[in-house]
């Protein structure tokens, strides 16, 4: 920990100077994997990234649809899509109800598409709900209830997706209006189990739910809900049985599923629909998916899991973020590339827009930190009372980067008096688990709140603030034990330097699909450094040329430094780096270069 001058002059503590620490290899998975075929550096990723016992070997080094498992095994699927199947049937008005966030724009593209392609239901008949983050708050919330109480003529059935799991109230008025609710969720259900006013709930979260894996985004719950609503259609002889299956639609499913990081490990199911996904992606047989490739130019292509997650992903949440979602939606729905570009165009202007506040946050978020981290807090309860609740999520994930614990940050609500909050956790510390605890310890104070092992979201008044920290901060400790928290970086160790070259990337890339729990391989190396410059609008990413025994690598290293700051150190340097190694395309030709994770000096 090294003293840093704060905007007082007094010396404060850095708790964000990371350790570099190797990932535990699991030899049983790594002797199996060599077993199967693969090379020592292979296994090795492998063992770094997946426990005994393990399911199939084969199928997560190779994803296929076979691995996908019968809907309905999903509680509640057959009754769910019995109620979809009548509905088409009988010609009845339907809502469609989603988050606004990627996984809930994605889910919600599935369930229009198939209503209105293959159910040939009219689009005249389907009314599109999303919320507005800021004004109607997540989920099937007031106002959205209102919206489609008011609606003429009123739907007698509301699709939800990415959502409705923890909405007992709000679905009980609906229903009251005769209107019947079907959820489809991944979120974590409340102690009392499924809302009780739904038709159908449809969640493999839920503990009487015999589907094999509850890891699965909230868009392949509704994926999988429409496919048994297809094949009910067929045996009730309203579709033909060359009706289409929904495999088209599973390009959607990979974006939702990238974008939410749900598992990418020892799922066999998400790793097949993202691999089938990005396959239909890379056809670009789509507008929206030409409009993006368009913008990231062609050395883009083809896309990867990490184009999903840092390009489409943040883009599409921007815009739900700052302004209303809906143009997301036109995006992903366009049926022309010039409809495609302009949606993207706004969707891009509002990331550009959302990169400003999040920093402004971020620094101030830090700077706020340090009396908790002072006094030993192993979570973070951040009040930003001029902050974006659009953008608290983005910001506390930065806090559990730099400080390696669990974080929330809270801004005003659009209430008078009210806080929302978003929270993001560490490995080790269930959010979901925590904020059921607090609810226990401090009955009351939070009004609202919902999420799963690695995030959630709240709602509290601002008068409950200190209670609400007091009964988290004993959740989480309870929780964690004795352990103690660091921010920490985990690399699968260190490489010779002749295995730095393209050949090593094609080793990787068969691995793929990376995200979480499944991350994309980060080693370490020593190097000197050769040269530096600084590139990028505002001058914060750092070019570098490291000296590797005889060799010079390229490499960068995004957001080294702040604006306006100097180069953190220059050519003759020796420095320790965590990397990643990737493919730099440039007018078709391809080159190794490192992406710097960390760097730090070596005496």
């Amino acid at each position: 920990m090294r003293p840093v001058g704060d905007s007082g002059g007094a010396a404060r503590v850095d708790y964000a100077a990371p350790r570099l620490v190797a990932r535990e290899v699991d030899r049983e998975v790594e002797a199996a994997a060599l077993a199967a075929g693969l090379s020592p550096l292979q296994a090795r990723l492998l063992g770094g990234r997946l426990c005994s016992p393990l399911h199939a070997l084969d199928a997560l080094i190779s994803p296929s649809l076979r691995h996908l498992v019968h809907p309905g095994r999903l509680r509640d699927g057959a009754r769910a899509a019995e109620r979809i199947a009548r509905a088409v049937a009988e010609g009845e008005h339907i809502g469609i109800l989603t988050d606004y966030d990627v996984d809930g724009i994605t889910s919600h593209v599935v369930i229009l598409r198939t209503l209105v392609e293959l159910f040939g239901v009219p689009r005249s008949r389907i009314h599109s709900l999303i919320g507005h983050r800021i004004n109607d708050g997540y989920g099937i919330s007031q106002p959205l209830v209102e919206r489609t109480l008011a609606l003429r003529p009123r739907p007698t059935l509301v699709i939800s997706a990415d959502c409705g799991s923890s909405d007992e109230p709000r679905i009980a008025r609906l229903s009251a209006a005769g209107i019947d609710v079907v959820v489809t969720d991944h979120h974590a259900l409340p102690i009392d189990g499924p809302p009780p006013s739904a038709y159908a709930v449809v969640n493999p979260s839920r503990s009487d739910c015999d589907y094999p894996d509850a890891t699965i985004a909230g868009c392949m719950v509704s994926w999988l809900t429409m496919s048994l609503a297809r094949s009910t259609l067929i045996e009730m002889g309203v579709l033909p049985a060359a009706t289409p299956k929904l495999s088209a639609w599973l390009s959607y499913v990979a974006l939702g599923t990238v974008a939410d990081c749900v598992s990418l490990g020892d799922s066999a199911i998400n790793r097949a629909v993202v691999t089938l996904g990005l396959s239909l992606i890379n056809r670009m047989d789509e507008p929206c998916w030409r409009a993006m490739a368009e913008r990231l130019g062609p050395d883009s292509l083809p896309f990867t899991a990490e184009t999903l997650g840092f390009q489409m992903g943040p883009r599409i949440n921007a815009r739900s973020r700052l302004d209303d979602p809906y143009a997301a939606l036109h995006f992903m729905l366009a049926e022309t590339d010039d409809r495609a570009r302009h949606q993207l165009e706004l969707l891009d202007q509002d990331n550009q827009s959302r990169k400003v506040i999040e920093a402004t946050m971020t620094e101030e978020a830090k700077r706020l930190a340090q009396a908790p981290l002072g006094r030993g807090a192993r979570v973070l309860v951040i009040h930003l009372a001029d902050g974006h609740a659009g953008v608290q999520g983005i910001v506390a994930s930065r806090l559990v980067q730099a400080f390696g614990r669990p974080c929330f940050v809270l801004t005003p609500a659009a209430a008078p008096g009210q806080l929302s909050g978003s929270g993001r956790s560490i490995e080790g510390v269930h959010l979901r688990a925590a904020l059921q605890r607090a609810d226990e310890l401090a009955p009351g104070v939070l009004e609202r709140f919902g999420g799963h092992a690695g995030a959630a979201g709240i709602g509290l008044a601002a008068s409950g603030f200190e209670a609400f920290r007091a009964a988290i901060e004993q959740a989480v400790d309870e929780q964690l034990g004795e352990r103690e928290l660091h921010p920490l970086i985990l690399t699968d160790g260190e490489l010779p330097l002749q295995a730095l070259d393209l050949g090593l990337l094609d080793e990787i890339e068969r691995l793929a699909p990376f995200g979480r729990e499944f991350e994309t391989p980060l080693f370490e190396g020593r190097f000197e450094v050769l040269g530096t410059r600084l590139v990028g609008a505002d001058g914060c990413h750092l070019m570098l040329e490291l000296g590797a025994g005889s060799r010079a690598l390229k490499a960068i290293w995004f957001r080294a430094v702040t604006p306006g700051e100097a180069v953190p150190f220059g050519a003759g340097a020796r420095v320790r780096c965590a990397f990643k190694p990737s493919r730099n395309r440039y007018r078709g030709r391809e080159s190794l270069q490192l992406m710097i994770e960390h760097a730090e000096l070596q005496y």
